[in-house]
């Protein structure tokens, strides 16, 4: 039996492959969490702002900016469903990654339990070829002290 697991390279690839999908699933954890953070710093902006308008122009302009700010957060929230799929996407592609990765290392796991039963029985017919000859040869000896005795 060979010694060397026969797909350590392919083993390799796949633990890069997973590598590479871990590293763009924490980047999509990242941009969610840095779009939630301006979501929630945009939203305490706009609720913070309790101030009395004290002329017309001042309310037009205390409302032109309250519909800007709804429009952002709109638009952050648009773009946070966009990095939500984004990150669904990531977790689908981690996931997949590593089951691919567990699959080939159960199989060199079972290879190098292989290997060590091969070496170890291998090492019992060694035992058994040794005891054998020995107790063969102590036959021998017994017959050629016991025959010559009589």
């Amino acid at each position: 039996m060979k010694r060397l697991f026969p797909l350590a390279g392919l083993l390799r690839l796949r633990h890069l492959e997973q590598d590479e999908a871990a590293g763009e699933l924490a980047a999509a954890n990242s941009r969610v969490q840095d779009n939630e953070t301006r979501r929630d710093r945009a939203r305490a902006l706009l609720h913070g702002g309790a101030h009395s308008p004290t002329s017309a122009a001042a309310m037009n302009a205390m409302a032109a900016a309250r519909a800007s700010s709804r429009s952002m957060l709109s638009d952050l929230d648009a773009l946070g469903q966009g990095h939500l799929a984004t990150l669904a996407q990531a977790q689908t592609v981690f996931d997949a990654a590593r089951a691919e990765s567990i699959a080939l290392e159960k199989l060199q796991a079972r290879h190098a339990a292989a290997v060590v039963a091969a070496d170890l029985h291998a090492e019992q017919i060694v035992l058994d070829e040794i005891a054998s000859t020995r107790w063969h040869r102590d036959q021998a000896a017994r017959e050629t002290d016991g025959g010559g005795a009589r």
